[in-house]
């Protein structure tokens, strides 16, 4: 392993990877290789003010470039789909274990610029109607709920895997309270402001939206 990693560096590779562990998520096996991407998300933080992707450019507005800030919100598909994400930051349960071999390049999922200010004013336009594609999960375990594309593994409340997991209706007329959705892992909260920071991933305020019921 390259010696010269700064101590700063250590540290927060190994808090990346105890935060996606206790997600059900879960870092590349290539020590060196993860060390390398959590240096660059350190130099961008220290140059934006935020954890921006190191594989990719932004524009150094966070409003603009929050799909990319790490863990972007492009990581759950490509996990699913190639058992990698884009940086090869995070892999797969499969991935990990050896069950699973990683073929090529992961290609690029974000839109480009044009297509990607359009999907922006969907989802604009979807939060003003009160609409939201995103499926809800229940972890029939533990009720942990999430809102994403699809199961996580690993329920990251009880440890029950992606099988224990059912699609899940609110029903009725919804909590009291403003629900929530991290953007990073899907954790849903009802209460009047999103958290300082999710449980969960760990991702900050930032990445939290309103979910309309």
């Amino acid at each position: 392993m390259n010696p010269d990693f700064e101590p700063e560096v250590l540290e927060f590779r190994d808090r990346l990877e105890k935060e996606a562990e206790e997600g059900g998520y879960h870092l590349n096996p290539d020590r060196e290789m993860t060390l390398m991407l959590a240096e660059g998300l350190l130099v961008n933080r220290k140059r934006y003010g935020y954890l921006l992707c190191p594989c990719r450019m932004g524009e150094g507005v966070m409003e603009r470039d929050l799909d990319i800030i790490c863990p972007c919100d492009y990581r759950d598909a490509d996990l699913d789909e190639y058992g990698q994400c884009y940086c090869a930051l995070y892999v797969s349960r499969e991935v990990l274990e050896g069950k699973r071999e990683i073929k090529g390049q992961i290609p690029e999922r974000r839109p480009e610029p044009e297509e990607l200010e359009r999907k922006r004013e969907e989802s604009r336009a979807k939060a003003r109607a009160g609409r939201e594609s995103m499926p809800l999960w229940r972890c029939k375990v533990c009720g942990y709920l999430a809102a994403r594309g699809n199961p996580p593994e690993v329920c990251p409340i009880c440890k029950a895997g992606r099988e224990r997991f059912e699609q899940f209706s609110l029903g009725g007329d919804g909590p009291p309270v403003p629900l929530w959705r991290c953007k990073v892992c899907g954790y849903l909260a009802a209460r009047g402001n999103p958290p300082e920071v999710c449980p969960i991933c760990k991702a900050g305020r930032e990445r939290f939206e309103q979910f309309p019921l």
